[in-house]
């Protein structure tokens, strides 16, 4: 299953709607991503959050106007709007997960959106966070990244877990062997890479790492 989340982060309207072309099982809109789908006449199968971000008019347009599944909760509460999202996505059995608006001007929201795709990871799904300038993963094990989808030029490793040990990389420009990243110092060796061939092989004997593919 396939899904897009649409969140309250910074939904930049032409990127959002080329992405919303790509065909998805399941759209789900939090918060204020709500607001971005009621502009543009996008039809969520699901609708989550705490709608404090929200024009409360177009939470009740869909409540008098849709039978689309709606679910409130408090604004004191243990997890974010993208992490209740992110579980509904996981909990329908989605293997590909798409978060909208997941960055933005708040810091804190996008790091901790990034600690949210670790649940994706561990139920096995692929779940990627994309704003017109990036795409951001968590990987672990190998991986390869080809030059012909790559999103933009440039890709950065940073340790997601304390230690990330045996870090190989191939076919880059600044290649690697065995290398210990931990998150003490050295996540700046990772930082601003580039793709010398056709793919970049990256692989770890034990860790997390978050992958950063960025254009200017």
């Amino acid at each position: 299953m396939n899904t897009v989340i649409l969140t309250g982060g910074d939904i930049q309207e032409d990127f959002a709607l080329r992405i919303l072309e790509n065909t998805f099982d399941k759209v789900i809109a939090v918060d204020k991503g709500l607001g971005f789908c009621r502009e543009h006449g996008i039809v969520p199968t699901n609708i989550v959050g705490d709608f404090d971000s929200l024009d409360p008019g177009i939470l009740e347009w869909y409540r008098q106007n849709t039978s689309i599944e709606i679910r409130e909760y408090d604004p004191i509460k243990d997890a974010t709007d993208t992490q209740i999202a992110v579980e509904l996505a996981l909990e329908a059995g989605s293997s590909c997960i798409t978060i909208l608006g997941g960055t933005g001007s708040r810091i804190d929201h996008v790091l901790g959106n990034i600690q949210t795709m670790y649940l994706a990871l561990e139920k096995g799904a692929d779940c990627a966070m994309l704003d017109p300038h990036n795409r951001i993963r968590l990987i672990r094990g190998g991986f390869t990244l080809s030059r012909e989808e790559q999103y933009g030029d440039y890709f950065s490793l940073i340790p997601f877990t304390t230690d990330v040990i045996g870090v190989t990389l191939r076919g880059v420009k600044y290649p690697l062997t065995g290398y210990h990243f931990t998150v003490q110092g050295s996540a700046g060796l990772g930082v601003s890479n580039e793709i010398t061939g056709e793919e970049a092989r990256i692989s770890m004997e034990n860790g997390i790492m978050i992958l950063i593919e960025s254009k200017d």
